[in-house]
């Protein structure tokens, strides 16, 4: 299977050099013969990845000890769970699930727009071919998952009894759905900028390419939140530190398309509405996806120091010149047809809708910039002086707390702002009552001791971008029941499915101001270590850990050390939490299980911290983090969000339902109001 699986990857290869060569001649030719040809090609690369794929995972569930990558990252008490997971657990089967989902894309787009969009999918298909080769490049010849294990200085092979095991920090369910997700995201931005450069390079007329390339931009961007989400939760649940974002090169590198990608979102409906900020767009592409190779690469190169990155490995000139090679097509595609991207409108006023995409945009941008800098200082400090300078969170918080409350601020004032220009009047009526809400709540928060001045301010910013999202919700509805006369979640159920990019795009920003809740509560964390016998206690906010017990539990592939804490509050038992210490018996290497009591007030975590050296008694670590669970609730809220905005429009059943009623007539500044909102986006 090894030899099958490294031939399909081979065949791959060739097919992709043909789609990429074949469709730069078919674009030259325009011969429809050699387009469809090319586009065969492209469909058949990604079977024969596929076919790869499921060759590798074949030789993890039949414990095939020959392979290297297999005895690597497996062995069999490895649950058949995590045998999933040790795909991508290595550097050789990540860069294949790379192929793999980005074949899963390309795919997808070559079936939907077979026969669509004649002019522009050649020059897609060459950039998404291009794409291809350069991984499976490496696939084949520079990090092969199928190199077997020979016996040193000899060229037979051998067969070992059993593997090294996987990485006991990988041993937990959700690294089974985090890699997939946050590579999804990584991957998918690919779409987005072939369809921009594939645009750019045809001179493809009008906004065609940003509809076409926008639900592929907001999957990828789904994924890519659900990603980050996902490994917060992780790194929160399993290293054991009491938090869950360190601002960690990696983590840094998964943030930085995310946020050029919001950008986009956002700033590409100028572009559908007014025909601006045709430039900023297609660079916010090319950006996006440069920095999700960029990330690949931080993960794999070994250039930075993290918990979460692959050891060192030949990849890094590879990685390095493929982003030298694609910039530098993106600034020759630029240079030759920059005149098809010039703008048809000017910014009007500066209190319009247009501003606040701009403002948005430019917050979005510094935030980016901020957070490579510091990702990369290290390594330029290091080539520069000889000596490795780390920038840790205290620069990362200090640049980008401000920053992220003002996009929230704007968060809450886009959707109020007028295109072209917003009256005063319209500013007084719109803004009066949320800001006022906002206000009052953060009046409560101080009279109740909320003194943390950025906390105060999240707060304050959230009740106020809350208000503005639920009014408008509530004004569209309220003239939807008007009409139909049915009950007032109904009808904003129905306004959403009439604009759901519209109605979507305030759901996800409800979620964001979830998340910034979680966010605030950081200021407020509190912790506590102790060593301590069985029956001795340690006080935390308003709750009382008791030892009772500490007990070795054998399990299939490890062998836990397992506390017995019981939490009490007021003196009154609540319930018993279990912290463990694993040792792995293949790799001899430790884990850790958290054990979290969690409500939308704060997280009582608890930690084995080891065994002290002195006393040799078992140390508890304690912490009591205030709100984290709106995070988790915000980025669910975000998702379902997102999902919304993908939907397709539909007519109002509501209103044709009780069209044939007689209604009273509505005020004509109601009706225009409604009118203006549903043609909105």
């Amino acid at each position: 299977m090894d030899v099958f699986g490294s031939f399909a990857l081979l065949l791959a290869f060739v097919c992709a050099v043909y789609a990429f060569v074949g469709g730069i001649a078919a674009i030259i030719t325009r011969h429809p013969l050699l387009v469809k040809s090319t586009r065969q090609a492209g469909m058949a690369t990604c079977g024969l990845i596929f076919l790869g794929t499921f060759c590798l995972e074949y030789l993890f569930f039949t414990d095939n000890f020959s392979i290297a990558y297999v005895v690597s990252h497996s062995n069999r008490d490895l649950s058949t769970f995590y045998k999933v997971a040790a795909l991508w657990s290595g550097m050789e089967g990540s860069l294949l699930f790379w192929s793999f989902l980005l074949a899963v894309y390309v795919l997808s787009v070559l079936i939907t727009y077979r026969n669509k969009n004649g002019e522009l999918m050649p020059y897609v298909g060459v950039v998404m071919a291009g794409v291809q080769i350069f991984f499976l490049t490496l696939n084949n010849f520079v990090e092969s998952p199928f190199k077997a294990l020979a016996v040193s200085g000899a060229t037979d092979y051998f067969t070992r009894a059993d593997g090294n095991g996987l990485n006991p920090l990988l041993q937990y369910p959700e690294m089974v759905i985090h890699p997939p997700n946050l590579y999804s995201g990584y991957t998918g931005f690919t779409i987005p900028f072939a369809f921009a450069l594939g645009a750019l390079l045809a001179r493809y007329p009008g906004e065609k390419w940003i509809h076409l390339t926008r639900k592929w931009a907001m999957i990828a961007w789904m994924f890519q939140s659900l990603g980050i989400l996902l490994g917060a939760h992780w790194a929160y649940a399993v290293l054991g530190w009491g938090g869950y974002w360190g601002w960690d090169p990696v983590e840094n590198a998964s943030l930085l398309p995310w946020l050029t990608g919001t950008a986009f979102l956002h700033s590409v409906m100028m572009q559908e509405k007014r025909g601006m900020m045709k430039v900023w767009n297609v660079w916010l592409v090319f950006c996006t996806f440069l920095l999700c190779i960029l990330g690949t690469f931080i993960t794999r190169s070994g250039v930075v120091n993290s918990v979460h990155a692959f050891a060192q490995s030949n990849t890094s000139s590879w990685f390095v010149g493929f982003i030298v090679i694609t910039l530098l097509v993106c600034f020759g595609a630029y240079l030759k047809n920059r005149d098809y991207l010039k703008s048809e409108n000017q910014l009007d006023s500066v209190i319009s809708r247009e501003s606040s995409f701009l403002f948005n945009n430019l917050l979005f941008l510094v935030a980016c910039i901020a957070v490579l800098s510091g990702t990369l200082f290290p390594v330029f400090s290091e080539w520069f002086t000889g000596d490795r300078i780390s920038v840790g969170a205290p620069f990362f918080n200090k640049v980008n707390i401000p920053i992220g409350l003002l996009i929230l601020f704007l968060t809450g004032v886009g959707p109020l702002l007028a295109w072209r220009k917003t009256s005063t009047e319209s500013l007084t009526r719109n803004f009066g009552r949320p800001l006022l809400i906002g206000l009052v709540a953060g009046g409560v928060a101080f009279a109740f001791g909320f003194r943390a001045f950025y906390s105060l301010m999240s707060l304050i910013l959230c009740v106020f971008v809350a208000a503005t999202i639920l009014l408008e919700f509530y004004r569209g509805a309220k003239v939807i029941r008007a009409r139909a006369g049915a009950s007032l979640p109904a009808c904003a159920i129905d306004l959403t499915m009439r604009n759901t990019r519209r109605y979507g795009g305030y759901i996800i920003h409800m979620g964001m101001v979830f998340v910034f809740i979680g966010l605030a509560g950081a200021a407020f964390n509190r912790d506590v270590q102790k060593a301590m016998q069985v029956g001795q206690t340690m006080e935390i906010g308003p709750y009382t850990l008791m030892l009772q017990e500490v007990e070795t539990k054998p399990e299939r592939n490890y062998t836990a050390q397992r506390m017995l804490v019981e939490v009490l509050r007021d003196n009154k038992p609540m319930m018993m939490l279990f912290p463990e210490k694993r040792n792995f018996i293949t790799n001899k290497e430790n884990g850790t299980m958290v054990a979290i009591y969690s409500t939308l007030k704060e997280d009582l975590y608890v930690v084995f911290a080891g065994i002290d050296p002195e006393t040799q008694m078992p140390v508890i670590h304690a912490f009591l983090n205030p709100l984290v669970k709106w995070i988790w609730f915000g980025g669910v809220v975000v998702v379902f969000g997102t999902l919304v905005a993908l939907l397709p429009n539909r007519r109002s059943v509501l209103v044709l339902a009780g069209a044939p009623q007689p209604v009273q007539p509505l005020p004509q500044a109601v009706t225009s109001s409604v009118a203006l909102r549903e043609g909105h986006d």
